[in-house]
């Protein structure tokens, strides 16, 4: 939760959001800070006298280039998530506060960076310890596990419109629109995770969204949750750690090992389901998900040279015409890619 440069006042509603739930007395003064809260919602920093908050509010258009709109119910998905989180995992989410529906913003507790580092400014950093990757792939197996045939919880998210709006097609279909070769396949993925219905998905488990907690890794951002595949959350996840092995590449190795661990722990913790079926459904999303932070709705700030980008369309089409089955096989396929001599025959590829 790091401070952005300021931007205009926040509207009277969400002073009067605070006061209305008794978080801050009329007439005290409140300072907001815009924080850096990725591209779908609105995130402060409230300090008042003597304590600080954080304000969550959902975007009806996302910040990016392309049009991607989405319904601001979901922020009433995220506050439902994390208040089933808090019930299994309460050290794995913030305290929270306040909600308001129908406004589409919540308010949970602050927590500073110096005790809370977000993961991606340290693996960024070259900032890599394995352990917190076992840790999140621990934390989010566990609560895979509490909600699995859940019928309460299928019912209460079936968020599907959602889903579809926010993962489904600017990650899956819109990929296949940019790669009409793959198409089929892309498209045959998206229509299996749509109708896989199994436990609750966090549906953004980013290392941008997880905080490295003195008690073990704490999950935000958790606006596209969707009683659905669990996989999709294992494979977004391991996802993120690939990527990052290109930018990093003093920590690769650490990357690298820290996304098998994690891929590792989480599979410990399934129960509700044969582990090689989870791991065959992450292992075919796992590059179609590469390939949308590339050429999707959302590709990934720190990839901007060329020959990365073209590492990652080249290995994760290959995977996808080839599936691996299981996490460890696409992790081994990258890791060959990446030690791979160039066509030129000097050097590696990255």
């Amino acid at each position: 939760m790091n401070p952005t440069p300021a931007p205009e006042s926040p509207d009277p509603a969400l002073s009067g959001f605070l006061t209305a739930h008794k978080l801050a007395r009329p007439g005290e003064t409140a300072r907001w800070t815009p924080l850096a809260g990725g591209v779908s919602s609105d995130l402060w920093r409230v300090d008042l006298p003597g304590r600080s908050l954080c304000v969550k509010r959902a975007l009806a258009r996302l910040r990016v280039a392309a049009e991607w709109e989405a319904p601001v119910s979901r922020n009433a998905y995220e506050w439902a998530w994390m208040r089933f989180a808090s019930r299994h995992r309460p050290d794995s989410v913030p305290d929270l506060l306040a909600h308001d529906p129908e406004a589409g913003l919540f308010a949970m507790a602050y927590l500073p960076a110096e005790r809370h580092p977000m993961w991606k400014a340290q693996l960024l950093a070259g900032e890599v310890e394995v352990a917190t990757a076992a840790a999140v792939g621990e934390v989010l197996g566990a609560l895979h596990a509490a909600s699995a045939g859940e019928a309460a919880l299928a019912a209460e998210f079936a968020t599907d419109d959602n889903f579809h709006a926010l993962r489904i097609e600017p990650y899956l279909l819109a990929t296949a629109a940019a790669h009409p070769g793959l198409a089929g396949t892309l498209r045959s993925l998206a229509d299996r995770t749509a109708r896989t219905r199994l436990a609750l998905v966090h549906g953004d488990v980013s290392p941008k969204n997880i905080l490295v907690g003195p008690s073990g890794p704490v999950l935000l951002d958790a606006e596209c949750a969707w009683y659905g595949d669990p996989a999709f959350d294992l494979a977004f996840c391991v996802n993120h750690l690939l990527l990052k092995s290109l930018v990093v590449p003093g920590s690769r190795a650490e990357l690298l090992r820290s996304a098998r661990v994690l891929a590792e722990e989480y599979v410990r913790q399934v129960d509700w389901e044969p582990r090689a079926a989870l791991e065959a459904r992450a292992a075919s999303l796992l590059p179609a998900l590469l390939l949308a932070r590339v050429d999707g709705k959302s590709p990934v700030e720190y990839l901007t040279d060329d020959r990365h980008q073209l590492f990652v369309r080249t290995a994760a089409s290959a995977l996808l015409r080839a599936p691996a089955s299981t996490v460890g096989g696409v992790l081994d396929a990258w890791a060959n890619a990446l030690e791979a001599p160039t066509a030129a025959g000097g050097g590696r590829h990255v």
